[in-house]
C-alpha cells in the first residue's frame, strides 16, 4: 500500500510537499511485525528486508520536500521511515529509537546510514549499540528532529507543526525546491567517495590525482 502511494505521489506534479504521519493515536510507526518475521525462514528474511528498504529509499528519493510528523512511537523501521524524510518534527511525548540490536538484529531500512548523517557517526553508533529510546526533547537535543512540541489534547501537535512548515514552503518556486533538494542530497553522497579521498591525498602529496570515478 505504501509503495503504491509513493509511486502515485512521485508522478503527481501538483504535489508540493508531503507530510508523513499516522492517524493511530500514540503511534507514528512501531516498525516491522516481528511476530510475522519470526515465522519466516532464512530465504524469506532477505527479500522481506529488501522490500522494506526499497520503499524507504523511494520515500527518501521523492523529488519534493517531505516532513515526518512524529506524534507517538517511532521505533526500528518506524524511525528509519522518519529518517528518510527531509525534516522531522515530534511531540515531546514521542519515543524514537533504532532498537534492533536488542533483538540481535540490525536496522535494515537504511538507519545505519541515515542516522549517522543526521546526528554524527559516534552518537549514532552509541544509540544503535545501546538500543536507546529518546523522547522528543532528547531527540531535539541531539539533532535527530528539527522541532519539538508539547503534545496537545488532540494528539497531533507534530502534525500541526508540519502543516505550518508545509505552508511556509508552498510559496517557493517548485522547480527550485526540487533542484535544491537534489543538490543537497547529491552533495551529501559526494562527500564519502573514493575520488574525494584521492583528491585530498594527492593535494597533500603534491601530485596529480588518479581518479577512478568511484
Amino acid at each position: 500500500m505504501l509503495s503504491k502511494a509513493v509511486d502515485a505521489l512521485k508522478s503527481d506534479k501538483k504535489v508540493r510537499t508531503i507530510i508523513v504521519r499516522s492517524e493511530v493515536p500514540g503511534i507514528f510507526c512501531a516498525g516491522a511485525d516481528l511476530k510475522e518475521r519470526v515465522k519466516m525462514n532464512s530465504s524469506e528474511v532477505g527479500p522481506f528486508v529488501s522490500k522494506i528498504r526499497a520503499v524507504i529509499n523511494e520515500i527518501a528519493n521523492l523529488p519534493v520536500p517531505t516532513i515526518a510528523a512524529i506524534d507517538g512511537l517511532a521505533l526500528g523501521g518506524g524511525l528509519e521511515l522518519a529518517l528518510a524524510c527531509d525534516i522531522r518534527v515530534a511531540a515531546s511525548s514521542a519515543k524514537m529509537g533504532l532498537v534492533e540490536t536488542k533483538l540481535a538484529i540490525i536496522p535494515g531500512g537504511g538507519g545505519t546510514q541515515r542516522l549517522p548523517r543526521a546526528i554524527g557517526m559516534s552518537l549514532a553508533k552509541e544509540l544503535i549499540f545501546s538500543a536507546r529510546v529518546l523522547d522528543g526533547q532528547a531527540a531535539k537535543a541531539v539533532g535527530l528532529i528539527s522541532h519539538v512540541l508539547e503534545q496537545n489534547q488532540e494528539g497531533d501537535a507534530a502534525y500541526r507543526k508540519a502543516l505550518d512548515l508545509a505552508r511556509e514552503f508552498l510559496p517557493q518556486g517548485p522547480v527550485a525546491m526540487r533542484v535544491a533538494k537534489l543538490a543537497i542530497n547529491q552533495g551529501m553522497e559526494t562527500i564519502p567517495t573514493k575520488d574525494r579521498l584521492e583528491g585530498l591525498l594527492a593535494f597533500k602529496e603534491k601530485r596529480t590525482p588518479r581518479y577512478k570515478g568511484e
